[in-house]
């Protein structure tokens, strides 16, 4: 059986979803029990109800269970349709900008968090010239291996034909793993990558291509075929040219940070960098904002 190529992801939001599942559950009985209390030590008998005072516990109730489906709602598997949907943010709308940024969502991020979580509006404060589209490229499509088909067909080639003359990837933990195989399926297509935070491979096969001596000597090992091994396997052996369109930012503290290192051995140093952070989205934003302050990107004027 295949592998997700996401699957410690999967276990461990799927292991937060539970915990946040459980807590507001246990608040909501909560609720139910200081009721019951409060019933109580008005000298209520059991079965006897104020209308009020339930009504205000019924209300506070249903904020609760309104909340969980909130926060819920990215933590539910979603299907993969075709085309994969893609929101366009251009820069103006009569006119098509010099370079079309590609941004890519984490595991269980949804589109519209690159523009709440500061992303597009970092990218407009700085005067980039460039038109934005951000790909829907959730769990889904890596669940059932068609995530590269669709960022190919329903992305890639599309901004090729609208005559985007140049194209950049940003992506953020899945997103960083889906860049860097768009990458490999298609360099002519793609004038540069950066991964942040990326996601790349489940501990076993970090540790296995650690073992090994790192990404060369694991690509002529071969000992992997599936859609992690084959990553490793092509970075191992790709070509300066290719690897020099590769950037990698994360923070220090990163869950993934053992195969990030090990990847980042085969960069230039000036395509690597490191802040104070974790695995998460104010780190993002540091990383994004670096980036944004050394990135050879047209500019408009003011």
């Amino acid at each position: 059986m295949t592998r997700s190529p996401i699957g410690v992801i999967a276990i461990s939001c799927a292991a937060i979803d539970d915990v946040i599942g459980w807590l507001m559950l246990a608040l909501v009985s909560a609720l139910s029990v200081s009721a019951s209390l409060a019933g109580c030590a008005s000298g209520r008998a059991p079965g006897v109800h104020d209308a009020g005072a339930d009504g205000a516990v019924n209300g506070r109730r249903a904020s609760l269970f309104a909340l969980l489906a909130l926060v819920g709602c990215r933590w539910l598997p979603r299907a993969p349709s075709t085309p994969m949907p893609v929101l366009r943010l251009p820069m103006q709308r009569d006119a098509r900008a010099p370079l079309l940024v590609v941004m890519l969502p984490g595991v269980y991020s949804l589109p519209r968090d690159f523009v709440d979580e500061g992303f597009v509006p970092a990218l407009r404060a700085r005067g980039v010239a460039a038109d934005v589209w951000i790909a829907d490229s959730h769990r889904g499509y890596a669940d059932n291996g068609t995530l590269l088909e669709r960022l190919r067909d329903d992305v890639i080639t599309p901004a090729r034909q609208a005559g985007y003359a140049r194209l950049w990837l940003v992506g953020i933990s899945l997103g960083g793993f889906a860049a860097l195989g768009v990458l490999r399926q298609q360099p002519q297509d793609v004038d540069g990558v950066l991964a942040i935070a990326p996601y790349v491979g489940r501990p076993a096969l970090v540790q296995r291509v650690a073992a090994t001596g790192g990404a060369s000597a694991y690509a002529r090992a071969l000992t992997d075929a599936d859609a992690e091994g084959t990553l490793w396997s092509w970075f191992g052996l790709a070509p300066d040219a290719v690897r020099d369109k590769v950037h990698l930012y994360t923070g220090r503290d990163d869950r993934f940070i053992a195969g990030q290192r090990l990847l980042a051995q085969r960069l230039a140093p000036d395509h690597v960098l490191e802040v104070p952070g974790d695995h998460d989205w104010p780190t993002w934003l540091a990383l994004w904002t670096r980036w944004l302050e050394r990135a050879a990107w047209p500019r408009h004027a003011a």
